[in-house]
């Protein structure tokens, strides 16, 4: 027999080899166990809790919300993961602004004015500075009387051979615009009815502020909207959360409603429909309106903080080590609301605390089959999602390791409670050489992937946590829901988004529900962690594609 000492030493040798025997196995190998460790209990545990009344709808900078983020760091530390936040915790500090607007918007010479939330509705662009010691909060009233100019789509891409600016001077000048890109009205141009960044309000707002410009006036209609006045009054007279960063020359935005401003030009002889034909040409110049308003806007102002959780699990290739790959989810939802059938709690199950469970479950599997990438793997929880990736633009603005050395993101917003699927969607694997890798995850998964094209036309690829990311030119994928449910009838899946979306999205009414299921969410965690493994052993870091708008910054980042 071996003598108790000699075994000892071999199996004290045996334990240490361990890990790095795991390290070492083929990418396949490693992969499939880290999937084979991803249990269901692994999301349903989290899942429950923080979407649980107790946490009062983790709102953003609420008692709720930082309930949450000690939770997760607490599971952060319990799974082994190293604190890479700030200061050496595992907290990412945000600092947030909250301004309540009211309005006014005349137009010079008119006998009335515009009314607030019916015909407009308008923020401030800036806030005050923050306040010390225990001075209260301050109150700001902003005065901007200036020439209403029409920039068409407002849009300046070289990539696509487009200005609508022209050279114009438009420092302390209102600017009107459309949203959405010319593509929705001329298919051979962009890229057609799929919504580039230069459709949405974010980039109309910040080219008019690199422009000098005072104000915008954005111009609303459904369908280049996407969605109708409602949505927008409801969004915009509320809390307006942001970061607090340095004030640009843009006071504020707004937007306007289609038939308010058809009257309003109709005063000057000006077509409104007429406008919008030209704005669709590469040949548009500015139209000055000869229309001068006058705007105000009075804020309240409150300043508050609030935090992402960030976690590391070290690489094993020390030339690699300091790369990472980011898995994230935002844990924060609306916090309490007003009352539905008596209810007014934003649980936010699935939005997104099923998410957030589903990356938690990644991080569990990845410590118990102690599977080490070549790369770090980072794991971010943000905060401030839904009051406008508030979370992630801080990361991207401040992150815990330089950009150049983050590979890709992958995020997790909205995991599959309904059913398992043959099929699964990503957004943004259009974008980069991350639709590939995508692929080949979800194949190994027995998946076939699904393009969602009614997302690509919304633009929900900019309306995620990985899109401050992708700005700063880090390629993304964020991971969506299949559509051919197993065992359900064709359309089936599509009806419970359609009864999500009416009934219970950003309402009290998304809790977990008796009937729902892990086994959806399963397929979409472990084709993520099969993606994060092909990322973090790559030779390389992912590229854009060459058609993409964020290939710029992508090169900028890395240079």
């Amino acid at each position: 027999m071996m003598n108790r000492p000699l075994f000892a030493v071999l199996l004290l040798t045996a334990t240490l080899a361990a890990p790095l025997t795991a390290q070492r196995r083929p990418a396949s190998d490693a992969a499939a166990a880290v999937t084979r460790a991803i249990r269901a209990e692994d999301i349903w545990a989290p899942l429950r809790f923080l979407s649980s009344d107790l946490l009062e709808g983790r709102g953003t900078g609420a008692r709720g919300g930082d309930l949450a983020a000690q939770y997760l760091a607490s599971q952060f530390m319990a799974l082994g993961l190293e604190p890479a936040g700030d200061s050496g915790t595992y907290f990412h500090h945000v600092p947030i602004v909250t301004l309540v607007p009211n309005a006014q918007l005349d137009v010079v010479g008119a006998a009335s004015p515009l009314r607030f939330r019916d015909d407009f509705v308008m923020w401030s662009e800036q806030a005050p500075p923050q306040p010390s010691g225990r001075q209260p909060a301050p109150t700001q009233t902003q005065d901007v009387t200036g020439e209403l100019v029409f920039v068409g789509f407002g849009i300046a891409a070289p990539e696509w051979q487009w200005d609508d600016y022209k050279g114009l001077d438009v420092r302390g000048k209102i600017l009107l615009m459309l949203v959405n890109d010319p593509g929705l009205r001329n298919p051979d141009i962009f890229r057609g009815r799929i919504l580039t960044y230069y459709g949405r309000w974010t980039y109309k707002l910040e080219e008019a502020a690199r422009r000098g410009a005072a104000g915008v006036l954005l111009v609303h209609n459904d369908t280049m909207a996407t969605y109708g006045w409602n949505t927008v009054r409801n969004s915009w007279t509320g809390d307006q959360v942001r970061l607090v960063t340095p004030p640009t020359a843009l006071v504020f935005g707004g937007w306007i409603t289609q038939p308010a401003l058809t009257a309003m030009l109709a005063s000057r002889g000006l077509g409104f429909d007429t406008l919008m034909a030209a704005a669709a040409r590469r040949d548009f110049r500015p139209v000055a309106t000869g229309i001068t308003l006058r705007a105000q806007v009075r804020s309240a102002v409150r300043f508050s903080s609030a935090d992402n959780v960030v976690g590391r699990l070290a690489g094993s290739d020390p030339a690699l080590r300091d790369e990472a790959v980011l898995i994230s989810a935002h844990y924060d939802h609306l916090g309490i609301g007003d009352p539905v059938n008596g209810d007014s709690i934003m649980n936010g199950a699935l939005d997104n605390a099923s998410g957030t469970a589903g990356i938690l479950a990644v991080a569990e599997a990845f410590a118990r089959s102690g599977v080490r990438p070549r790369r770090s793997l980072m794991f971010v929880s943000f905060t401030g999602e839904e009051k406008g990736l508030l979370g992630s633009a801080a990361l991207a603005q401040r992150p815990p390791i330089p950009l150049s050395r983050v590979a890709a993101i992958l995020n997790l917003d909205v995991a599959n409670l309904y059913s398992p699927t043959r099929d699964i969607s990503v957004l943004g694997g259009d974008q980069s050489s991350l639709g590939a890798v995508f692929e080949r995850a979800a194949r190994a998964e027995g998946l076939r992937v699904t393009p969602d094209e009614s997302a690509l036309v919304r633009g929900a690829f900019f309306r995620s946590d990985h899109f401050p990311l992708a700005r700063a030119g880090v390629p993304g994928l964020s991971f969506e829901i299949g559509d051919d449910a197993v065992g359900h009838p064709a359309g089936w899946m599509e009806e419970q988004k359609t009864i999500y979306n009416r009934e219970r999205y950003h309402q009290p009414a998304d809790e977990i529900l008796p009937w729902y299921t892990a086994g959806g969410a399963l397929q979409q965690v472990r084709v993520l962690a099969r993606a994060a493994i092909l990322i973090a052993d790559a030779p390389a870091q992912p590229a854009w594609n060459a058609t993409s708008e964020f290939r710029q910054a992508g090169e900028t980042r890395v240079r």
